[in-house]
């Protein structure tokens, strides 16, 4: 099963974004009051929803770390799907609310230019974000978290958001107000794409979906071990971050216990080291 220290790794991720989602929103809407920018303020408040999304990504792997009880015999690892679905929605919500924003500002375009330390600021908060994007999802990709997964790429969406405001504050300056609104959209439409991805992927996990092509290369592991005569079933699905494989195989019916257990030993050795499974439960029956 997972290793629980993997989990422990993810909480120091989702702690750094915690932190800067609740420094960053503070320096925003302070200076969005101080300049008269917009575009920060709703920048800053963009964070604040970020800080509910990274609280729940917390509590989500804070559950996760729980070891197994009489009601949950295969631990708490899904907590951290759910909590990457509650993520999607979040994102989804600031993404709709970016969108409407920017074809409001088409609609009622601002006619006040407000001071350029918005547009720095916007500049900066944008590479903070950038440099904890890169950090979080350098640790999902490697501990192959969901929960992670969606925590950078909420940071990723804060970036361009920071930098749809940089851009719209620069563009006032130069009496070009069309190009916030428009980078709003598209801001807005990337946001919303990102966050229908992690949506497919948690709702997938937690319906026990698994990819065919996987299952498949598993098939093909498992039937060319010896002893294996034939494959009656293979099941495999998502827990958390652990693969779970279950599987029913045909063997020589003269074959003696200790030999059918050697066989599933093999199998299950193979389908651990070769496709990173960590539970394989094996069926022999008899050709």
């Amino acid at each position: 099963m997972e290793n629980y220290s993997d989990i422990k790794q993810s909480e120091k991720g989702a702690w750094l974004s915690l932190i800067a989602y609740i420094l960053l929103s503070a320096i925003k809407l302070f200076i969005g009051n101080v300049s008269g920018s917009q575009a920060l303020l709703a920048d800053g408040l963009n964070n604040s929803t970020d800080i509910i999304a990274s609280i729940a990504i917390l509590i989500g792997l804070k559950i996760s770390r729980r070891p197994p009880d009489s009601n949950h015999s295969y631990g708490h690892f899904r907590a951290e799907t759910v909590a990457a679905l509650i993520a999607s929605f979040i994102m989804i919500a600031v993404g709709i609310q970016v969108l409407y924003q920017g074809v409001d500002k088409f609609i009622q375009p601002a006619l006040e230019t407000p001071d350029l330390i918005a547009a720095w600021t916007a500049a900066g908060c944008a590479a903070v974000m950038i440099a904890v994007y890169l950090y979080n999802i350098r640790l999902a990709r490697a501990l192959h978290s969901n929960a992670m997964q969606a925590v950078a790429q909420d940071n990723r969406s804060d970036a361009m958001v920071s930098m749809g405001a940089f851009i719209g504050i620069i563009g006032s300056q130069f009496g070009l107000p069309w190009l916030d609104p428009v980078t709003a959209v598209i801001v807005g439409l990337l946001i919303c794409k990102t966050a229908i991805q992690i949506f497919s992927k948690a709702t997938h996990d937690l319906t026990d979906g698994f990819d065919a092509g996987e299952l498949e290369l598993m098939k093909q592991t498992v039937a060319e071990i010896e002893g294996v005569e034939s494959i009656k079933d293979i099941k495999a699905r998502v827990h958390g971050n652990n693969v779970l494989v279950d599987t029913t195989v045909l063997v020589d019916s003269r074959l003696n216990v200790v030999q059918s257990h050697d066989i599933t030993e093999e199998i299950e050795d193979q389908l651990k080291g070769r496709h990173q499974v960590a539970d394989v439960l094996v069926h022999i029956e008899p050709v």
